[in-house]
């Protein structure tokens, strides 16, 4: 276990290197014993620091939900983050250049909540219930702690992608709106190019075989930390593909098909 000092003095540095935009090294080099518990400490710590600042809560993230993300990483479940109120960009909107460090993009669900979920013992038709609305989204992923470590070609592990806030750094939701009573989250696919090519494409049902269990599994790990998804929040449930790297000049357009599409454009 990390003593509170060294939970501060991590957090600390995430902060640093989000706002000089300058990597640190890996925690999971420096802290080899480092749990995941560990890993959102943390990030809790560091959440607060932004708190602190002024910054406003207004949801999650869910990462690592798909097979192929958890294989990479050698872990079996997924991982949470918190949105902030800066980090929300419009549809087609020109993200300002030196706002990242290394962006990517991922396509998902968002589910906009209207009544508060609370775990333990939450099930799929609790989410679906407390859901107002679900929406297309693009998540924008950055990395404030270095991929690989140059000296001794280690890569981030789970604890170093949780303390990093689950590598969350924007989100970008569309403009249509669907009760999810009404659309088949399974079948929900999109296409996604960079500069009008194809990068990546997927279905919904490449998260957790739906994206509302995503939201069911934060509920419920949630409960552990006496935490809960609030009403108004949004919550994005996990990328059905593979992230694309974005470079300054790129286009990014996720087509959803009748479910709609949402863009953005990097400065």
């Amino acid at each position: 276990m990390l003593t509170s000092d060294q939970v501060k003095d991590a957090a600390a540095r995430l902060d640093t290197a989000e706002r000089s935009r300058t990597q640190i090294g890996l925690l999971s080099l420096n802290y080899p014993n480092m749990t995941m518990d560990d890993a959102y400490a943390v990030q809790a710590a560091w959440n607060r620091r932004k708190i602190e600042a002024g910054r406003k809560v207004i949801g999650w993230k869910i990462g690592l939900t798909s097979r192929t993300m958890q294989a990479a990483l050698n872990i079996d479940i997924p991982d949470s983050g918190i949105l902030f109120d800066d980090m929300l960009f419009d549809d087609g909107a020109t993200i300002p250049d030196k706002r990242f460090i290394q962006p990517r993009i991922e396509a998902e669900v968002a589910f906009f909540m209207r009544q508060p979920l609370k775990g333990p013992n939450v099930t799929l038709f609790d989410v679906l219930d407390a859901t107002a609305y679900v929406m297309p989204a693009l998540e924008i992923l950055d990395t404030r702690i270095v991929r690989s470590d140059a000296a001794t070609k280690k890569t981030r592990t789970i604890v170093d992608t949780i303390a990093d806030n689950a590598a969350n750094a924007g989100i970008i939701l569309g403009a249509r709106q669907m009760r999810p009573v009404d659309v088949d989250m399974r079948w929900v696919g999109a296409i996604v190019s960079r500069n009008a090519i194809v990068e990546e494409t997927g279905l919904g049902a490449g998260v957790l075989n739906n994206p509302a269990r995503g939201i069911m599994w934060l509920a419920n790990r949630l409960a552990g930390y006496d935490q809960q998804i609030e009403a108004g929040q949004v919550v994005l449930s996990g990328s059905f593909i593979r992230p694309i790297e974005a470079q300054h000049g790129d286009t990014i357009h996720a087509d959803f098909g009748s479910f709609g599409s949402v863009s953005c454009h990097f400065a």
